[in-house]
């Protein structure tokens, strides 16, 4: 494979449409909201979804959901000790992540820390790929409905009495945020060019096999890809004045779909942008 020698940047337009992007545990599972109303997705949550996306490519992924790993390991700890080449470098830093960096694809693009609770080992890897947090290009409206369960939860002589509970939901809401690969860190790592394709891949696919009660299948969409490689390591211009490049503005007041939108890319000098549709 062939280590990143050029600085990329890449935005994500996506929509929501009646459906939970990304609950908030700590509001009751509401969609997340800032505090002008506009919504949120956490760049933790989109992150699962690449690593899911890797999954589905058949490449190795160290940070597994238990609702979506394809091994047998029930444990960050487990997945690490089954490799035995890493079990040997436990004493070796730099060994033990340029392994850990080898074996799996989200460590080398977003890092990992490497800390078990009663292991003498601590070990931390700075990923080259970095992502914000989505943010929605109007304050959303939230739907909220109130839900019952009418059945047993386990077996009794008497009819248990239904059960209350809240299901919220995005009426309607176009979503951007933005990442950049660092080229320095990529070579610590190395992450390669053909990792960069897998990563825009998986960015197109983002929603693809990722439907839930929350998220319907059809109710999360990826619009467009938008992807800036630079000419040098450094890049011609900064990621802020790239990712300003893209400008989303509502067509009439109160947009209630994708086409209530204009979506243009002002062009840099020397830096093209290629942009894909989502799948």
């Amino acid at each position: 494979m062939t280590t990143l020698d050029k600085k990329i940047d890449f935005a994500v337009v996506l929509s929501v449409s009646n459906a939970n992007p990304n609950g908030d545990p700590l509001n009751g599972n509401r969609p997340r909201q800032n505090y002008d109303g506009h919504g949120e997705i956490s760049d933790v949550a989109i992150k699962r979804k690449i690593r899911n996306r890797f999954l589905d490519m058949g490449e190795k992924v160290f940070v597994q959901s238990n609702d979506y790993k394809v091994d047998q390991y029930k444990s960050l700890k487990e997945r690490a000790d089954a490799n035995e080449e890493l079990k040997k470098a436990t004493k070796d830093n730099e060994k033990f992540a340029k392994i850990a960096c080898e074996e799996w694809i989200d460590v080398r693009s977003f890092g990992q820390v490497f800390a078990f609770k009663n292991v003498d080992v601590s070990v931390g890897v700075r990923g080259p790929v970095s992502i914000h947090t989505a943010t929605s290009v109007d304050p959303v409206d939230i739907t909220s409905m109130q839900i019952t369960k009418s059945v047993n939860s386990v077996t009794g002589d008497k009819k248990g009495s239904d059960t209350m509970g809240m299901k919220h939901r995005v009426d309607f809401g176009l979503y951007v945020f933005y990442g950049s690969i660092n080229t320095q860190l990529a070579e610590k790592t190395g992450f390669s060019k053909e990792d960069a394709e897998k990563l825009k891949q998986a960015l197109i696919n983002l929603f693809e096999n990722d439907a839930s009660s929350a998220r319907p299948d059809g109710s999360m969409e990826v619009h467009h890809v938008y992807w800036w490689e630079h000419n040098s390591k450094l890049g011609q211009y900064s990621s802020a004045k790239v990712h300003r490049t893209v400008k989303i503005e509502p067509k009439v007041e109160s947009p209630k779909s994708y086409d209530d939108y204009s979506i243009t890319v002002e062009e840099l000098d020397g830096l093209p942008v290629e942009v894909m549709d989502g799948k």
